[in-house]
């Protein structure tokens, strides 16, 4: 006969079986849940290619491939520095020959503004702001004459003015960071000296 610690192990051995068995009937555990989807991210301000803030020789390269035939790409720099420039050259871009004026505001290599002009009927305006709601979503302001995009430092506006049946419309794009390296290149008026 078994003695006391054979129905030891025996017992040891029926419990572990009995566990085995309950552990493989109870329910899985519920799967985790996924994690919900991060809010998708902001449109990237741009147009035509041309982003705010992008560096003198992208620009440079894209307004060259836009020239109109003929036209070309100029540059002046400030009286008194060479780091800060306005660029400007009519364009036509290849992909639906929009025409514009294409220019920039330069500062230490990077662009402050980019600026498209056109003008035409009424339906242009109405081309241009279908065209940039469909690319960057609800303007985040409106005023008279204006819509604007904003991200961050940088936003994209579109103005326009006219009269009856035509209209200006100005398309910019903006870095504000960029704009404020102007300060240091303003000449600082003279105080003015006292009168003997």
């Amino acid at each position: 006969t078994p003695g006391p610690f054979a129905f030891r192990i025996l017992a040891f051995m029926a419990l572990l079986s009995l566990l085995l068995l309950l552990s493989q009937a109870a329910p899985a555990p519920p799967a985790a849940q996924a994690a919900p989807a991060p809010p998708p991210a902001p449109p990237t301000l741009g147009y035509r290619g041309f982003t705010p803030g992008m560096g003198y020789r992208e620009f440079a390269t894209k307004a060259r491939a836009m020239a109109r035939p003929k036209e070309v790409l100029g540059c002046q720099t400030m009286k008194n520095t060479a780091q800060v420039m306005d660029c400007g050259v009519r364009v036509r871009d290849p992909s639906d020959s929009s025409p514009f004026y294409l220019s920039a505001n330069v500062i230490e290599g990077r662009t402050s503004v980019i600026s498209f002009i056109d003008s035409g009927k009424v339906s242009l305006l109405k081309q241009r702001q279908s065209e940039l709601r469909n690319q960057l979503g609800t303007p985040t302001r409106r005023e008279r004459s204006m819509w604007e995009w904003t991200n961050g430092r940088r936003f994209v506006r579109l103005n326009w003015r006219g009269g009856k049946d035509w209209r200006v419309v100005s398309i910019t794009l903006n870095d504000r960071d960029v704009m404020n390296k102007i300060a240091s290149y303003v000449p600082k008026s003279k105080p003015k000296q006292p009168r003997p």
